[in-house]
């Protein structure tokens, strides 16, 4: 198991996370976390940049629904950067990719003239 960092900065778009290892039951919590303490304005784009992510299971695909809704509620947008293969794959598997906007890598997703949920 690695554990889990988020780690957060700011761009021109919005917020980004940066999120290193296991993202699972025992650290999905962590996520909600960090997003809950973040303020995504109108028109603003949170990118998760899962470059890092080890590991992702249901919990995990939870908590990156739970801080999508949170993004949508606050009127920003949200999208995942870097998406790992083996995340790509159930995310693909379970129809989310049609839910989730996502981008090769975060450079990619903050130079998006306009944002996407």
């Amino acid at each position: 198991m690695s554990p889990l960092t988020i780690t957060a900065r700011d761009a021109a778009t919005g917020p980004v996370l940066e999120i290193t290892g296991d993202l699972d039951y025992e650290t999905a919590p962590e996520l909600r976390e960090a997003v809950d303490g973040l303020t995504v304005a109108a028109g603003q784009l949170l990118i998760l940049d899962l470059a890092g992510l080890d590991f992702c299971d249901s919990s995990g695909i939870s908590a990156l629904l739970s801080a999508r809704s949170l993004t949508l509620e606050q009127g920003g947008a949200m999208a995942l950067a870097a998406v790992p293969a083996n995340t790509g794959r159930i995310l693909r598997v379970t129809g989310l990719d049609q839910v989730f906007t996502m981008h090769p890598d975060a450079t990619m997703a903050t130079a998006r003239s306009s944002p996407a949920s």
